[in-house]
């Protein structure tokens, strides 16, 4: 059977699959990133993570992978396959599409960022299947977005579209790690509202899930917290909705499994700030934690898809691992 293996790597676990021609997900395994033994160390566990998927394919399926995709976090030169620099990681300049490809004998590798990768599959096969336009933003420990075209995520001219996360949306507020004050994620993303409510309850353990139970059961001070960061959201996604105007508005990572309790007042909020920009579909992500998989996937399938189309584009990459 034809696959592809996918591999999503994050903060303190790795995410990986083999990947049917139809998007299936053959095999799924799980790891430990291990950060804390520094870089170097990081990357091998990739390679040996990836080599041992290989060999499983081979022994399930009688043939080796014809691919591979690989999502990181932090920078991407994704034309160049270099992953230029991840804080989390404590790498800068990994060449990793060539050292993957090395280590896995040669097959053709396709490098891609962690959230625009998600978004290409939440896109093409999850919550915004059909939408020739659609933004993914994830509410994680940081807020990012993926800028979806017609299927294809648009990365920018220098690799950082979609980072709305650093729309100043309460100038003079919160200093941001990137050195500006007043950025979305320092206020409406999961660890904003985990820290917020945590100085509210004074339970220092305290984290966004446990403030969205607290809306739910009535809480006036978890309500005061929630809707602080609801608005500072929706001022950055109608700044994000006026560029962009896309058709589906998809929302991911930790704060959306709230459910209604964060869809219902942000529709609200969005609602209420626009003027002439068209609403779109504000809608859940459909992927949980596989979109990074999954989207990895689809950039492996993507690049074969694209050596079959130009037989001189494979034979150049090729021409560049061996050397």
């Amino acid at each position: 059977m034809k696959h592809v293996i996918a591999l999503d790597v994050g903060g303190t676990g790795m995410k990986a699959a083999l990947v049917g021609a139809d998007g299936a997900l053959l095999h799924e395994a799980r790891r430990a990133t291990g950060r804390e033994r520094g870089p170097d160390a990081v990357v091998e566990t990739i390679m040996d993570f990836a080599a041992g998927l290989r060999a499983y394919g081979e022994a399930t399926y009688g043939e080796s992978a014809s691919a591979a995709g690989v999502a990181v976090p932090g920078i991407v030169d994704a034309g160049n396959g270099i992953a230029v620099y991840a804080a989390n990681l404590g790498w800068r300049d990994v060449p990793m599409r060539d050292l993957l490809s090395r280590k896995l004998h040669g097959v053709p590798v396709a490098l891609g960022h962690d959230v625009r990768t998600g978004g290409l599959a939440e896109g093409r096969i999850g919550a915004g299947r059909g939408a020739d336009r659609f933004l993914f933003v994830p509410l994680g420990t940081g807020i990012a977005g993926a800028i979806g075209i017609n299927g294809v995520i648009e990365s920018g001219a220098h690799g950082y579209a979609g980072e709305i996360g650093h729309i100043v949306v309460r100038p003079g507020g919160v200093l941001c790690g990137c050195g500006q004050r007043g950025c979305l994620e320092r206020l409406a993303s999961a660890s904003a509202v985990s820290a917020a409510w945590a100085a509210a309850c004074g339970d220092p353990d305290a984290d966004a899930a446990d403030c969205a139970k607290a809306v739910e059961a009535g809480d006036t001070r978890a309500r005061e917290v929630w809707l602080d960061a609801i608005g500072a959201l929706a001022d950055g996604l109608v700044t994000a909705l006026t560029l962009l105007d896309p058709r589906t508005l998809i929302i991911g990572g930790g704060l959306a499994e709230a459910g209604e309790t964060l869809f219902t007042p942000l529709r609200a909020a969005v609602a209420e700030r626009v003027t002439f920009q068209k609403l779109p579909q504000i809608v859940p992500a459909a992927l949980g934690d596989t979109a990074g998989c999954l989207g990895a996937g689809l950039l492996a399938w993507d690049l074969l898809a694209t050596n079959a189309a130009d037989p001189t584009h494979a034979t150049e990459e090729a021409t560049e691992v061996s050397a």
